[in-house]
C-alpha cells in the first residue's frame, strides 16, 4: 500500500493519561508495548510519519513518545475533549485538514485511515467520520458504543449511547456504531475549539454532536469493524 505524504494534512492522536473509566490508558502495555504505539503504527502504515503527532498533556507520554520517536506536540491541560486538544495542536503546527484518529483503537485499519485522508483532501469544505455496523446487536445496547443514526445521503442525524434507532418494544437488532477517525477543515476545528460545549455533546459525552448542533453536517463513511479499548477488561482482546 502505497503511503499518502502530503503536509496539507496532519494525523493527530489525542492522548490524556488521566481518564476516568482508564487512567493510564494510552501506556497500558498490548504486546509489550503501549497501546499509543500501536495506534501510531497503524497510522504510519497508512501516511509518511512525518504527517503523524500525538498531542498530550502528559509528561510520562511524551517520554514514550521520545523512546520509541514518535512525534509529539504538548498541549494544554483544560482541554475537555480530544477535538479540543486537537484544535489547540492546530494554533501550533498548522494544516488545512486534521484527522483524528483515537488513541484507543490500536487494531484501526490503515486502508481507513488512508479512506478518510483522501476523502478530506479532496473534500476541504466537509466533514468527514466514519461508521460501520454493528456485528452482535447486544453491543448495540452498551453505553460506551455511540450509535450512528443517518440520513440516506450518509449524513449524520444523530449519535448517542442510547440504543438508536429502535421500536416501541426496544429490540431492534440493527444499529451501526462510530468509527473514530474523521476528518475536519482547520475552519471548522476552530469553531468547535472556540465554541463552549452543547446541550445534547454533553448529555451524550460525544463531542462529534457539538457540530450537528452548530448546524454543520458530517458525512458518515463506512469503514471496517475495530475493537476499541474502553477499560482494562477490553486488553483481554489484544494480548
Amino acid at each position: 500500500m502505497n503511503k499518502i505524504k502530503n503536509r496539507k494534512f496532519v494525523i493527530v492522536i489525542p492522548a490524556r493519561f488521566k481518564s476516568s473509566r482508564f487512567p493510564g490508558k494510552p501506556l497500558a502495555k498490548i504486546k509489550g508495548k503501549p497501546m499509543i504505539y500501536h495506534v501510531w503504527m497503524q497510522c504510519i502504515k497508512a501516511v509518511s510519519r512525518d504527517n503523524v503527532f500525538i498531542a498530550t498533556d502528559d509528561k510520562k507520554i511524551q517520554d514514550v513518545c521520545k523512546t520509541y520517536s514518535m512525534n509529539c506536540q504538548m498541549t494544554s491541560s483544560k482541554c475537555k475533549t480530544g477535538t479540543d486538544r486537537m484544535y489547540d495542536f492546530s494554533k501550533k503546527i498548522s494544516s488545512e485538514i486534521y484527522i483524528n484518529v483515537q488513541g484507543d483503537e490500536p487494531q484501526i485499519n490503515p486502508k481507513d485511515i488512508k479512506k478518510i485522508v483522501n476523502l478530506g483532501l479532496r473534500n476541504k469544505d466537509k466533514i468527514f467520520n466514519g461508521m460501520c455496523k454493528i456485528k452482535d446487536h447486544k453491543d448495540g445496547y452498551k453505553s460506551q458504543v455511540p450509535k450512528v443514526v443517518f440520513d440516506k445521503y450518509n449524513n449524520l442525524m444523530y449519535m448517542s449511547r442510547a440504543p438508536i434507532p429502535n421500536n416501541k418494544y426496544l429490540d431492534n437488532k440493527h444499529f451501526y456504531k462510530q468509527i473514530c477517525i474523521y476528518s475536519i477543515p482547520k475552519k471548522y476545528l476552530k469553531i468547535f475549539g472556540t465554541t463552549k460545549k452543547t446541550k445534547f455533546e454533553k448529555i451524550e459525552d460525544i463531542e462529534i454532536n457539538r457540530f450537528l448542533e452548530l448546524g454543520y453536517k458530517v458525512k458518515m463513511i463506512e469503514l471496517s469493524d475495530t475493537i476499541s479499548v474502553d477499560y482494562p477488561s477490553d486488553l483481554k482482546l489484544l494480548n
